[in-house]
């Protein structure tokens, strides 16, 4: 029950300080299992998004969250998990964030698909076969140009593994204004999540090919 009421003040919070407007501009809100991917600026991001989504979809969408932030404090340990339900990852160890495991440049030994390989995507494989939906920034550190930084290979990874699960590209904008890096009070700005049209994994396409085409959906969103 404390949870619920921190979620609905945090709910308000957010809103008043960033408005956190969803555009739902190329797929409606709609209950089924998604894999959400949008740009990271911000360590606010997870909770901008989160806060973009009505509430029947923010009981079943989980974020993923780093834990070398969100889990060195109990405070925030107690509201990434109960408020959240977030999913915690190594930064520069996860494989849907990103995983040099799966990089064949930046680990040629470990073998794409393998146990090895797999280990850091984990916990986001048991929370999709459990029937949730999740969201994950593949570029895997934040970024500070305004545009995305290549994309790493854990969202080729999930799409292989889970082809039922639906794609879909969001970019989230203004939130690094609200809470800029290396900053800990946040100042009030507008912000908007824009959700794009849903992608999929093509027959035969290869990792480097989809992973270009998801950051490029998720950049089309800016100017719509």
């Amino acid at each position: 029950m404390l949870a619920k009421f921190m979620g609905w003040g945090l709910l308000a919070a957010i809103r008043l300080l960033t408005g956190a407007q969803a555009r739902w501009w190329g797929c409606p809100p709609k209950a089924e299992q998604r894999i959400y991917f949008a740009n990271h600026q911000s360590h606010l991001d997870l909770v901008m998004i989160w806060a973009a989504l009505p509430e029947e979809l923010r009981s079943i969408t989980r974020p993923i969250a780093a834990r070398d932030y969100w889990a060195t404090t109990p405070f925030k340990r107690w509201i990434t998990t109960e408020v959240f339900n977030a999913i915690y990852v190594e930064r520069g160890g996860s494989a849907a964030a990103a995983p040099p495991a799966l990089e064949q440049a930046a680990a040629p030994q470990v073998i794409p698909g393998s146990a090895e390989a797999l280990a850091p995507l984990q916990p986001l494989i048991e929370a999709l076969r459990s029937g949730d939906s999740i969201i994950i920034f593949p570029e895997g550190t934040r970024g500070n140009t305004g545009v995305p930084q290549k994309f790493k290979s854990g969202l080729f990874t999930l799409a292989q593994m889970f082809p039922e699960v639906v794609l879909v590209p969001a970019w989230i904008d203004n939130v690094q204004r609200v809470m800029p890096k290396g900053e800990v009070v946040p100042v009030p700005i507008l912000c908007s999540v824009t959700f794009g049209t849903p992608i999929r994994l093509e027959e035969g396409e290869e990792r480097r090919p989809f992973l270009d085409r998801a950051r490029e959906a998720v950049i089309a969103l800016r100017n719509v």
